[in-house]
């Protein structure tokens, strides 16, 4: 395939953190001696080591393609799959090599520059849903280039980049490059590959969900108020290999409550039903709009703890594969007064 050197001087837009929930192996680039590259020592990255992805934005970096709202919203919610759907609606995003910093802390620090066109900052101002895929695009390009596994439970720095950004030349597909992109053609430069926008196929299912764990038929009596007394189950997600692990956070549960409690999962839901509690029920199935407005007006434990406002937990699992049904496991951990479900 053709390739075409373009020069980029990215211009900074927000910055978030995530960290690691794997360990790994992470090898940076090599160092320029003059004309040699010499090569460098692997990394070990442990689980919890942060990493920071500094979103950004150059009219050099291809758009989007023209596309209609219907076919925006598709793609963002995973339903445009098909590369050879000519209607499919996808954002390129070029990710730099990593390169490793130190925190606030002066904890050591993996930092990834995500550069898309300038087009698409517009929308992420006013759009959170939108802004949440371009994150969740930028995250899912640096676990594919990188094999690292990086958690969806972000926080947002009030920073506009992690480090500076420098202007650099990157390689990309010429069919790829825009009219009036800023061309060069240095000798010996290592370059970054682009990256587009794949988004893992969303089944539908109709069927019943699977309960995986066994339902009792005399859960204890409650008073008709007393859930509403009780804290919330929290949540968090994180990809495990293949799989995607799911943790329910329920303080303070009473082993005699944990027998009468009911799993059941489906393709694009799970919900969580323990006498005393408010009921639990992830449904990835509806809308970026409807999960929006059931966060805001609290009906659900869906999203996080009011004092995290994004990400937003269910919109960013709903950009992942559906469930594995049928290989679901369940597990609960008293001691740590913990749901652990394996999908």
């Amino acid at each position: 395939m053709s390739k075409t050197p373009i020069t980029l001087k990215p211009v900074a837009g927000f910055c978030v953190k995530s960290n690691t929930t794997q360990p790994a192996i992470f090898t940076p680039p090599p160092n320029s001696n003059g004309a040699i590259l010499e090569p460098t020592a692997p990394v070990p990255i442990p689980i919890g080591y942060k990493v920071f992805a500094n979103i950004a934005w150059d009219s050099n970096v291809p758009p989007p393609p023209p596309g209609s709202e219907e076919a925006i919203h598709r793609a963002m919610q995973g339903q445009d799959v098909d590369d050879s759907n000519p209607e499919g609606w996808y954002v390129p995003v070029i990710v730099s090599n990593g390169r490793q910093d130190k925190d606030k802390a002066g904890k050591p620090s993996l930092v990834f520059d995500c550069i898309y066109n300038t087009s698409v900052k517009s929308r992420t101002l006013t759009d959170p849903e939108f802004k949440l895929f371009v994150v969740e695009l930028a995250l899912q390009r640096i676990e594919a280039q990188t094999s690292l596994a990086l958690s969806r439970q972000i926080g947002t720095p009030n920073i506009a980049s992690k480090g500076k950004l420098s202007p650099r030349t990157v390689y990309i597909p010429s069919f790829l490059v825009t009219e009036g992109a800023s061309r060069t053609t240095p000798p010996g430069l290592a370059t970054t590959k682009p990256l587009i926008q794949e988004v893992t196929p969303v089944a539908s299912s109709d069927s019943k969900p699977k309960g995986i764990l066994k339902a009792a038929s005399s859960p204890p009596t409650s008073k008709p108020d007393s859930r509403a007394q009780q804290s919330r189950p929290t949540w968090s997600w994180a990809k495990e290999g293949a799989k995607i692990e799911i943790k329910i956070q329920v303080s303070h549960l009473p082993r005699a409550l944990i027998q009468h409690a009911t799993l059941d999962v489906e393709a694009r839901r799970f919900i969580v039903n323990i006498p005393d509690r408010p009921v639990l029920d992830v449904n990835l199935a509806l809308s970026d709009a409807e999960i929006v407005a059931t966060a805001a007006s609290r009906i659900s434990a869906s999203l996080h703890e009011p004092n995290e406002t994004e990400p937003n937990n269910t919109l960013t699992l709903k950009r992942q594969r559906p469930f594995d049904v049928e290989g679901a496991t369940s597990e609960w951990r008293v001691a740590d007064d913990l749901l652990v479900i394996i999908a």
